[in-house]
């Protein structure tokens, strides 16, 4: 049998499990790049920050902040609300709704800054995001390994203006594999723009209103698309060539891919297979 593992940052157990046979995916279609590393002292962390999220402000970004303790997180929002900035926290107790809609107002401008201890939870793909603040960096603690390091700085990584300070009174083991492995990735993806003459967008992403609307979207763009393709199979059905309709599906296949679509492309990949397995049309 057969196991493949997919993940952004592999872990050493997943790399061991591979026998050294490994395949990166480092390249974006959106020439977009890791975010620059900044590294500040741990001293006056809070208040260095403070100017920092103002400057994003003023850009119309939004701002991330991890820290190690809830307490602190709850006490750097009552801080910063208190002298006017539109923040709030997210912790653990969470429910899945809420934290939607917590996201749903940093995405829409309610809020300015979001203040965590873990933001590696799904969901948190945020075209808005121009700076990721990690107090205490050089800390031992959760979160502070180089694995989620390198997550949680690549959280900026979705917007052309996206960056990265870490804060820390000293460079860790974990920080500086992290920013090694993060100017990497970053230099890879610059160079591939270059030999492509791509110029990197901020991702373009929907602010949905609800859980429901996002799931009710998905369906009808699937229903969309698969109505579209019953139709254009019927109307080429009549000429009985298998190999036009192939031809027609792969070129839409290779298109949702170009757009990111990737569960069109997996649908139209899908039955592309089975009309070649068949050797017939399949409407």
């Amino acid at each position: 049998e057969y196991i493949i593992f997919m993940s952004a940052t592999p872990g050493k157990y997943e790399l061991g499990k591979s026998g050294g046979i490994s395949a990166e995916q480092i390249i974006r279609p959106t020439g977009l790049v890791d975010p620059m590393v900044e590294i500040r002292p741990a001293k006056n962390q809070i208040d260095d920050l403070l100017g920092e999220i103002r400057k994003i402000i003023k850009k119309n970004g939004r701002v991330l902040v991890t820290t190690l303790t809830k307490r602190m997180a709850e006490d750097i929002a009552e801080y910063y609300n208190e002298l006017g900035l539109k923040i709030t926290y997210l912790h653990s107790e969470v429910d899945t709704v809420e934290r939607f809609e917590i996201l749903r107002q940093l995405r829409d401008g309610t809020f300015d800054v979001l203040v965590g201890i873990n933001l590696l939870r799904e969901g948190l793909d945020l075209p808005e995001v121009q700076l990721v603040a990690i107090l205490d960096a050089d800390k031992l603690g959760f979160l502070r390994d180089t694995r989620s390091l390198i997550q949680t700085i690549g959280r900026a990584s979705r917007n052309v203006e996206g960056k990265a300070i870490l804060y820390g009174d000293r460079i860790s083991p974990a920080m500086k594999a992290a920013i090694d492995e993060t100017d990497r990735r970053r230099n890879k993806q610059i160079k591939y723009n270059e030999e492509n003459k791509i110029t990197p967008q901020t991702i373009k992403k929907n602010i949905l209103k609800s859980l429901s609307e996002g799931q009710e979207f998905k369906e009808k763009a699937v229903k969309k698309l698969r109505q579209s393709v019953h139709d254009k199979i019927k109307q080429l059905e009549k000429e009985g060539d298998i190999d036009i309709v192939v031809q027609y599906l792969e070129d839409k296949m290779f298109m949702a891919a170009k757009e990111l679509r990737f569960e069109d492309a997996a649908y139209l990949r899908d039955k592309i297979k089975e009309i070649k397995k068949s050797n017939k049309i399949i409407v």
